[in-house]
């Protein structure tokens, strides 16, 4: 099958499918859009774009695309302040998260956007308590093992270290019930750790519209990254696979009142 179709009927001529393609897979010949020996990455720009729907891509289906008719634009203030509302929610409500939000929050996740579309993101998911508490044991066996071995990170990892022999507190993953493993291929990592962050972003922002908090589990990520055979053992990964980020999951104990600032920005033209 022909990578793209055109209804002929249907297509204005107007040349948008090719303008918008960013590697050069589609050009006009003749008036009329026509596919080249260059790489597709499946984008779906050339789909979307059509005004007329005349457009069809074997690796972007029309069939899969939404229209975007009468799309509410948030304006300006409105996009700021969702935007800026975000916040890393680190005390979690007792109940579990129904797997139902979590595969619809992971829906959005996937949408986000990837290196040359690469995506390659896949997640494990973890909701027992059990395996969560065994999951934070063993980060702090691993950050105890860095202190002793005189690791630059010392001054982020001894007071959690402390804070957890002393209390039991768990600074690792705030109780959250549920943890989101982000994993990649072990010959894609480095891509596929951006890739993930746009993801796990994506999860983050969407997440307030149904009732969830998020924060990101850096030091498990952190423990992961450096093949920690105890955290490993745990997870269970396929062979090929590695961890590329961790989100903690929950409904928010608290919520927050107002929007926090950051440092002022900083930005200079380059004349």
């Amino acid at each position: 099958m022909d990578m793209i179709q055109v209804n002929q009927e249907k297509c204005s001529r107007c040349g948008l499918c090719a303008e918008v393609c960013p590697s050069g897979s589609i050009i006009m010949e003749n008036q009329i859009p026509q596919a080249t020996e260059r790489n597709c990455f499946a984008c779906g720009h050339c789909v979307a774009v059509c005004p007329v729907a005349a457009m069809d891509n074997v690796k972007a289906p029309l069939a899969k695309q939404l229209p975007l008719e009468n799309m509410p634009v948030l304006d300006a203030d409105t996009a700021a302040r969702f935007l800026r509302s975000r916040r890393s929610i680190r005390r979690y409500k007792e109940n579990p998260v129904p797997r139902e939000k979590i595969v619809q929050l992971l829906d959005i996740a996937r949408l986000a956007p990837s290196g040359g579309n690469t995506q390659g993101v896949a997640y494990l998911v973890i909701d027992n308590a059990e395996t969560l508490h065994k999951i934070t044991a063993v980060t702090v066996d691993w950050m105890e093992e860095q202190l002793q071995n005189g690791s630059a990170w010392a001054q982020y990892y001894s007071g959690v270290v402390d804070t957890y022999r002393q209390t039991g507190q768990d600074v690792i993953l705030r109780n959250a019930p549920c943890l989101i493993v982000a994993i990649t291929a072990k010959d894609f990592r480095h891509r596929g750790r951006d890739n993930t962050h746009f993801s796990l972003a994506y999860a983050e922002l969407y997440a307030p519209a149904i009732e969830l908090g998020t924060c990101w589990a850096g030091f498990f990520e952190g423990c992961a990254s450096s093949n920690y055979k105890p955290l490993l053992n745990i997870l269970k990964l396929p062979e090929n696979m590695v961890v590329t980020g961790g989100l903690l999951v929950g409904f928010p104990k608290y919520t927050y009142k107002r929007l926090v600032d950051r440092n002022p920005l900083q930005v200079s033209w380059w004349d």
